[in-house]
C-alpha cells in the first residue's frame, strides 16, 4: 500500500492522550486537529453511528468535514475500558452526545471502539467504530460478559 510522508509525532502521544485530543477536536469542530491523531495509511477505517465503513484518510477527512459543516460535536467519552499492549491499544467506551430535538437538547449514547497502533511517527488512531446505543445510558461497568 502506498505511503505518504509520515506525520510528525504528536505531542505527548500515548493512546490516552491521543484519545483526549480526538474528542477535544470533535468538540471544537477542528478538522486539522482531528486528522492529526489518525495514522497516515490508506487502510485506516471509521464507522460513524448508523453509517457505512469509511476507508482511507481522504474519505475520513471528508466524512468529518461534512459533520463539522453543521456544527462541532458536543461529545464526552465515558466508561473507557482499555486493552493496552506494547504496540497497540484498544479502547471501548461510551460517547455521550448532546443532540438537538424539537423538545430541546437531549442526550444520546454511542458505543465506540478506538484502535491505536504505535507507528514510526508515534501512536496513531487506525480505527474508530461508533454504533448507536440507546436513549438510556448503557452500563459497561459490569464484569466480563460472554460473547455470543
Amino acid at each position: 500500500m502506498p505511503r505518504r510522508k509520515p506525520l510528525p509525532p504528536a505531542p505527548g502521544s500515548t493512546p490516552d492522550e491521543l484519545e483526549s485530543r480526538f474528542y477535544d477536536a470533535m468538540r471544537r469542530g477542528d478538522l486539522e486537529a482531528l486528522m492529526s491523531v489518525w495514522a497516515d495509511d490508506d487502510e485506516i477505517v471509521c464507522v460513524h453511528p448508523g453509517g457505512a465503513r469509511v476507508v482511507g484518510p481522504a474519505a475520513i477527512r471528508a466524512s468529518f468535514e461534512a459533520i463539522f459543516a453543521h456544527a462541532p460535536v458536543p461529545i464526552v467519552a465515558e466508561q473507557v475500558h482499555r486493552l493496552d499492549a506494547v504496540s497497540g491499544a484498544v479502547h471501548h467506551l461510551i460517547e455521550r452526545v448532546q443532540t438537538p430535538t424539537d423538545e430541546g437538547p437531549r442526550q444520546a449514547w454511542v458505543v465506540a471502539t478506538n484502535v491505536y497502533l504505535q507507528t514510526a511517527a508515534g501512536w496513531r488512531m487506525v480505527a474508530h467504530h461508533a454504533s448507536p446505543a440507546s436513549l438510556a445510558p448503557p452500563d459497561m461497568d459490569g464484569g466480563p460478559a460472554q460473547l455470543h
